[in-house]
């Protein structure tokens, strides 16, 4: 059995540890500060680090890579298309590879960045998604890099996967990212009842991730294009009829970037 837990990291980000119990090894996703990694393993004498996954090479998902192979030998794992520190293993769509004894699928997303890309283990009771910064909880990721229709794309591909995936994601944007749900769909009670139980979270200084794809279908406007009141607001906001769901999404992505 795999544990996984959040390293936190700068103010928002989480780095995710995962931990094979039996064999004290361990992995991480994204480590964009070595710090909380390394005092975690000297907290927890005897284990190791054997693999450093990387989703993208924004520098607060990088920079603490180098200094955690120095430090531990561990394997470093990334997109093939992008440039990531220290990188063993160069990874494209479709490809396979196994970290702690469990095989992950890589997807590549682009979007918010063009090489980005996600791992997925497939699990009929545990389905789990590292996802970086495309999916977040209630949200996606800006788009720095890609194109509307090729971040639709990419969150289409993720939505596809089995409701109860866990979704991974790396920042703590949760509350934000569901006050802009709430504008897209004021009426939504699954929106309004998200928002209270991640404020009360909060308010208890708990974590509001993981999320799971099931949530995700019910709260995340932009997992929501194809909805007639998703698509209205965008219309309306946009003062234009958004033919199809990608020209929603983009409609929807610009104005959450000045919401």
């Amino acid at each position: 059995m795999i544990q996984i837990d959040a390293l936190p990291a700068f103010t928002d980000n989480y780095i995710w540890l995962l931990q094979d119990t039996a064999r004290r090894r361990c992995a991480v996703v994204d480590p964009g500060d070595a710090a909380p990694v390394l005092a975690w393993l000297e907290q927890h004498p005897g284990w190791q680090l054997e693999d450093i996954l990387v989703t993208h090479h924004h520098h607060d998902h990088v920079g603490g890579v180098e200094r955690l192979k120095q430090a531990s030998g561990a394997r470093v794992i990334g997109p093939a298309s992008e440039n990531i520190p220290a990188r063993d293993l160069a990874l494209n769509d479709n490809d396979s590879v196994t970290v702690l004894g469990l095989e992950f699928q890589v997807f590549a997303v682009p979007g918010h960045t063009l090489g980005h890309i996600a791992f997925y283990h497939d699990d009929a009771a545990r389905p789990l998604l590292f996802c970086g910064d495309t999916l977040f909880a209630a949200g996606c990721g800006r788009l720095f890099e890609g194109t509307p229709e090729q971040m639709h794309h990419s969150l289409s591909r993720l939505a596809a996967l089995p409701a109860a995936t866990g979704v991974y994601c790396t920042h703590e944007y949760t509350l934000s990212n569901l006050r802009f749900a709430e504008a897209v769909e004021p009426h939504n009670p699954d929106i309004a009842e998200r928002v209270a139980q991640v404020s009360q979270w909060r308010v208890e200084g708990r974590i509001s991730l993981p999320s799971n794809l099931a949530l995700e279908l019910k709260t995340n406007p932009f997992l929501r294009v194809r909805e007639t009141s998703v698509k209205e607001k965008a219309d309306e906001r946009s003062g234009r009829d958004n033919g199809s769901p990608s020209e929603v999404f983009a409609a929807l992505r610009l104005w959450k970037d000045r919401f």
